[in-house]
């Protein structure tokens, strides 16, 4: 296969993914969707459609090859060293108000809509059980480290190791992984017409999430970003993903789990540390240019990623 086949056959996953994206922008535009469609689609997608697919594509998988030990403790414990350098960043280039908000938008990704879309598409019923398994780990991870971070420059919020538990315990998605994990060891039994209702509900996660995606984006953002927002988009899409590729592949991560990694680092920043950062009487106006300005020019890195690995024989 030739170079100019393997952009075709990468295009043909990653553009799919954005061009959904950027249809949510549209239809936002031309206002057939509007707030209350994107809080309503958003809600029914986190609580109820996602939580299924991810319980049936790990139910459904293998569970030694859906549970990969050494994928999940490399992104989490770069996840960490990223958090880290970021706060050490923001700490001595960045003005006080705006650190915490900046450290939040340079390490947490849309790892559960972007990255898991581009998984699933590129790997199939692999991607599916990997993904939804890394997923998780990256709720429990990324909640975690945004609560700390904003609490610790925050006037309002305090950091509460008990409620942040509690939050974490009853999250949707957190629980369709564990209990799609138990299913899976149990070689639970379901019956054919309720897997294919299930299937048919869970078909609606990606495009429904990727158009809220695009239905919250706002170009006057990327206009508006400043150098914070700029430096800490910087370290999201393409300092941090290349330097823990790098570090994943010297350690002898490769083929199919070193692009998931990329997939997964390089995601741009999730939507919702924009409410999380209003929440804590954050920079709204800082998170919202970081998710702007990294959705869209991660259109060009994560292709880029995923094209120079597949070249190099992965």
């Amino acid at each position: 296969m030739n170079q100019f086949n393997v952009l075709s056959e990468i295009l043909g996953v990653t553009a799919p993914v954005f061009a959904m994206v950027f249809m949510g922008l549209v239809l936002r535009k031309v206002n057939l969707i509007n707030d209350s469609f994107i809080q309503t689609a958003s809600t029914l997608t986190y609580k109820a459609t996602m939580p299924t697919l991810f319980f049936l594509s790990i139910w459904q998988a293998d569970l030694q090859s859906a549970f990969n030990a050494q994928l999940v403790f490399f992104f989490c414990a770069a996840t960490i060293v990223g958090f880290l350098a970021s706060w050490w960043w923001a700490a001595n280039f960045t003005p006080y108000g705006q650190r915490g908000v900046f450290v939040q938008g340079s390490f947490r990704g849309n790892c559960g809509v972007v990255s898991f879309a581009l998984v699933a598409s590129y790997y199939g019923d692999y991607g599916l059980s990997v993904g939804g398994v890394l997923v998780g780990f990256t709720i429990l991870l990324f909640n975690v480290l945004s609560v700390l971070i904003l609490s610790v420059y925050s006037p309002t919020l305090k950091f509460s190791p008990a409620a942040v538990g509690k939050e974490l315990i009853k999250n949707p998605l957190i629980i369709a992984v564990v209990l799609g994990m138990l299913a899976s060891a149990i070689d639970l039994y379901i019956p054919q017409w309720l897997l294919k209702s299930g299937e048919y509900f869970a078909g609606l996660t990606l495009p429904l999430a990727l158009i809220c995606v695009g239905g919250t984006l706002s170009l006057a953002g990327v206009k508006a970003s400043g150098m914070a927002a700029i430096q800490s988009s910087a370290i999201k899409i393409a300092i941090l993903p290349v330097l823990a590729c790098f570090v994943a592949w010297f350690i002898g991560i490769e083929g199919r789990e070193l692009i998931i990694l990329w997939m997964f680092f390089a995601s741009p920043t999730a939507a919702a540390s924009f409410a999380m950062a209003v929440a804590a009487g954050g920079d709204g106006k800082l998170a919202a240019n970081i998710i702007a300005l990294t959705t869209l020019v991660s259109i060009a890195t994560m292709t880029i990623g995923i094209y120079a690995l597949t070249a190099l024989g992965h």
